[in-house]
């Protein structure tokens, strides 16, 4: 399989494409990082079992294949410990909206903001994607760090806009445009 490293060249920590025929590494990845994961956001939810891992991940295999979204998984160390995804993916638009997820053992680490970046490069540089959207849980502190790490602006508060487990929840709208995207990552080549 190929994948980029995210470490600086040691290897250690690498972003590559997941795929149907990965389902049981996706499933124990989701296993063991089952109710972190599952504070927000519902992989957990629809990746009970090995069929339905399977179908989530055939699920973003159609997606690529229509260039609708795409899924990533993040390795440290050989082993899956998370991943970023475009959950929605319109070059027509010139929009997309990223998503992520980490076993609590690989947060804090960084990988999920330079997983992002590498998508973020890629949808601007080569698809010419105009906007990138990033969707969080207001309660949700370290997504919302991420994406300001991304050089990313706060949109606005969707109130009690989605139910999740029973409760209303409010969403963080966060996004980044081209030409700021640019700009932040000249910013930060620059220090």
């Amino acid at each position: 399989m190929f994948g980029t490293d995210l470490n600086g060249g040691d290897g250690s920590a690498v972003l590559g494409p997941l795929e149907p025929w990965q389902a049981e590494e996706f499933l124990a990845h989701v296993d063991r990082g089952r109710e972190y994961i599952g504070q927000y956001v519902g992989l957990p939810d629809v990746n009970k079992d090995l069929p339905a891992a399977r179908a989530f991940l055939q699920r973003y295999a159609d997606k690529a294949a229509a260039d609708a979204g795409r899924i990533f998984g993040i390795r440290l160390d050989g082993t899956l410990v998370g991943g970023v995804m475009f959950r929605l993916f319109d070059a027509t638009a010139g929009t997309c909206e990223l998503g992520c997820w980490l076993e609590p053992t690989a947060a804090g680490r960084g990988l999920v903001t330079q997983a992002c970046r590498v998508l973020i490069d890629w949808a601007v540089d080569v698809r010419g994607i105009h906007r990138v959207e990033w969707i969080a849980d207001a309660g949700n502190t370290a997504s919302i760090n991420v994406a300001k790490r991304l050089g990313m602006r706060k949109d606005g508060v969707l109130r009690e806009a989605y139910l999740y487990r029973g409760a209303r929840r409010d969403e963080e709208i966060w996004s980044v445009l081209a030409p700021e995207w640019r700009a932040h990552r000249a910013d930060e080549a620059a220090r």
